[in-house]
């Protein structure tokens, strides 16, 4: 795999980045493949596809960073990986970020919800008081070990406490060092463009089509002030959507013949996993063949 620009590089030249949602392996590989600059695992998608349930804490911080491992060390891009609460405690909070960035990641998504965290775009929702999420991005500093890692704060304030306490969040994570600021789920475009407008700091989008924010696009986020767009539901949503069609197709045919979902044939897929890097391999030791 070729040497990537280290995230924070990207940033700081100016460029805007689109990431990709990936949970797993397969999605991982098919994003790597194109011209995205990072991309972004997503906690909903993991729970989901690992473990197979709601994205409301279940999913511990072994389940994460495993999977953030398998991610990093199967793709060249820059990985920013959600972090949840940091799984706890302060001392859980220095521990996570440490086997994050051990693991490859180099954004590290850590909110201000109260445990156990829920999806971002569902109700009932409740963040930490201020000052306990001050003390976690502190320690998420102190923690890492390379400059290059970055520190993404979010707060999930907007659906509970209003916009205005939700920026002013956003203000002080960025006065307490984040590196990137993740303002939650605003409710309009009009909302958007005043978080850009009022947080003075690299800021995130979390883009989800059906969610509770409108889609805004990129060109006019980063016209607005943003730094980084992530799609976390993308991959999830279309994939479960062609699975769901290939399966009653199945169901309703006894056949795949004249399926009319898109595939990828074997030979892509071979292609996609890595079975020619296996035959190379196998064929400069000449590893099957007989004397």
């Amino acid at each position: 795999m070729s040497v990537q620009p280290k995230l924070k590089q990207i940033l700081q030249s100016g460029q805007f980045v689109v990431a990709p949602g990936v949970f797993d392996m397969f999605s991982a590989r098919i994003a790597n493949r194109l011209n995205f600059k990072a991309l972004y695992m997503t906690g909903y998608g993991v729970s989901a596809s690992y473990n197979g349930v709601a994205d409301v804490g279940i999913t511990t911080y072994t389940d994460m960073v495993g999977r953030a491992r398998q991610i990093a060390s199967g793709t060249d891009k820059p990985l920013i990986a959600d972090a949840d609460t940091g799984f706890g405690a302060l001392i859980n909070v220095r521990h996570t970020v440490r086997g994050y960035e051990a693991a490859g990641v180099q954004a590290i998504q850590i909110e201000d919800q109260e445990m156990p965290k829920k999806c971002g775009h569902t109700a009932g929702r409740r963040v930490i008081p201020l000052d306990d999420m001050l003390k976690k991005i502190e320690v998420a500093i102190e923690a890492r070990r390379s400059d290059d890692t970055l520190i993404i704060a979010r707060t999930d304030a907007r659906t509970s406490l209003g916009l205005d306490a939700a920026i002013a969040r956003g203000k002080a994570f960025a006065k307490a060092g984040a590196d990137i600021v993740f303002v939650e789920s605003p409710e309009s475009a009009d909302e958007f463009r005043r978080v850009a407008d009022e947080i003075d700091a690299f800021l995130l989008a979390n883009i989800v089509p059906t969610g509770l924010s409108p889609e805004i696009s990129s060109p006019q986020l980063k016209d607005w002030g943003f730094n980084v767009a992530i799609y976390p539901a993308l991959g999830m949503a279309v994939a479960t959507a062609a699975l769901e069609a290939g399966y009653r197709f199945l169901e309703k045919n006894h056949s795949t013949i004249d399926l009319d979902v898109p595939f990828l044939t074997m030979k892509q897929l071979h292609e996609l996993v890595g079975f020619p890097e296996v035959w190379e391999f196998e064929k400069r030791h000449a590893i099957g063949s007989e004397e």
